[in-house]
């Protein structure tokens, strides 16, 4: 197979990645109650990163329900598509400072990673909507974290996401035509 060959079959097995996306709307909502809670800001911090230790079990019983086996070996373009995961965990570092350097600004910032992150996928998935919302959503969570508290940010993401996942549905249907 050539590599748009891998790309396209990727595309299409994987769904564009729609299980984590659907997963991401259901983690940010998990974030918004977190925020709403009348607790000190470093244990909200502490539940927030709790809130995205389930990505994914919640990615793979999505998964299960859109046909999309995300834990499958047959496209060498998985292994990539992992990588670019894993370059998020290395920015989660610098939300880790964040979160005992200027903690009210945690959840600001771990939107932008998530945000950020999405970019290569974009390429991956031959995805306008990934480098759209790639964009979007760190310049959003830029403006909203700065002006508003936690549960005004999280709560837009959670909205914001699942823009992102009508989107990629529509895409998606645009592939079969």
């Amino acid at each position: 197979m050539t590599l748009d060959e891998l790309r396209d079959d990727i595309t299409i097995k994987q769904k564009k990645g729609l299980p984590f996306i659907i997963a991401s709307v259901i983690i940010w909502f998990l974030i918004s109650l977190v925020s709403l809670l009348d607790i000190n800001i470093e244990m909200k911090n502490i539940l927030v990163f709790c809130c995205s230790t389930p990505l994914v079990p919640i990615s793979w019983f999505i998964g299960k329900k859109l046909s999309v086996d995300i834990f499958s070996k047959e496209n060498p373009l998985g292994n990539l598509g992992f990588l670019f995961t894993m370059n998020q965990m290395l920015y989660i570092l610098i939300v880790m400072w964040v979160f005992n350097a200027v903690p009210e600004k945690m959840i600001m910032v771990y939107a932008m990673v998530f945000g950020a992150h999405l970019l290569p996928y974009s390429w991956l998935y031959k995805s306008r909507g990934y480098a759209i919302f790639s964009i979007i959503i760190p310049i959003i969570s830029l403006i909203l974290g700065n002006l508003y508290n936690g549960f005004i940010l999280s709560f837009t993401l959670v909205l914001v996401e699942i823009v992102f996942v009508i989107t990629l549905f529509i895409e998606l249907k645009q592939l079969k035509r």
